[in-house]
């Protein structure tokens, strides 16, 4: 397979979306993962309302004034797909999400290629089965990729992003390319230190590209 078309991917949560009451319903979008989602600044300050799953909510809140909609973070700082996985059914699924996002790409350096794929594709599998559309993120960056020539953890950084696109085309899913975009950035002239308010957390700018690209996911027209 290849990965989804952003114009037709949430055609029916977009339809739902539209509608105006009485006829609508409640669309929830449930975003999973690590210390970015739960909105985690410059350490230990959680700056939920400039972090991407709040800025998501604003954006699609004035693309689709008539809509029902909420979105649940279930991240948790410091955790990796593993212990993400295994919280699922109960911190996700238990939402009766329209749309799950899944953010474990940075942590996940630690935990290896082989388990974090098997713990991704577990969530994925399980939200498929639900009939939950799923949007995978690759990570976003931070400070080793300044290193000169590139420190290990980026060379991991950068597998774990190949992989999570792999799975994206694999299961026909959305993706938003995170670690591609803050490059492009990067290529444009930005100083990495403009994205970031810590060393691997992004700051209010940094979090507009993610929540930018998974806006994409949900087209106006």
């Amino acid at each position: 397979m290849s990965q989804a078309d952003p114009l037709t991917y949430l055609t029916d949560v977009v339809r739902v979306l539209k509608t105006h009451w009485p006829d609508n319903r409640v669309v929830n979008i449930v975003c999973h993962g690590h210390s970015v989602p739960a909105g985690y600044f410059a350490t230990p300050l959680v700056d939920t309302f400039n972090a991407y799953p709040h800025l998501l909510h604003a954006s699609l809140k004035s693309r689709f004034p008539f809509a029902a909609l909420n979105v649940i973070v279930s991240a948790i700082g410091g955790e990796n797909s593993a212990a993400g996985a295994s919280r699922f059914d109960d911190d996700v699924l238990g939402h009766r999400p329209d749309v799950a996002t899944i953010d474990y790409g940075l942590n996940d350096r630690r935990l290896g290629l082989a388990k974090a794929r098997d713990a991704w594709r577990s969530m994925i599998e399980r939200c498929l089965a639900r009939s939950v559309r799923v949007i995978l993120l690759t990570p976003t960056p931070d400070t080793s990729a300044l290193a000169d020539p590139p420190a290990d953890d980026w060379r991991k950084l950068l597998e774990h992003a190949a992989q999570i696109r792999e799975l994206a085309a694999q299961f026909g899913l959305a993706m938003v390319d995170s670690l591609a975009m803050f490059q492009q950035r990067l290529d444009a002239g930005a100083a990495l230190s403009d994205l970031l308010s810590w060393s691997n957390h992004p700051n209010r700018a940094g979090h507009e590209i993610v929540a930018a690209g998974l806006l994409r996911w949900f087209p106006a027209g």
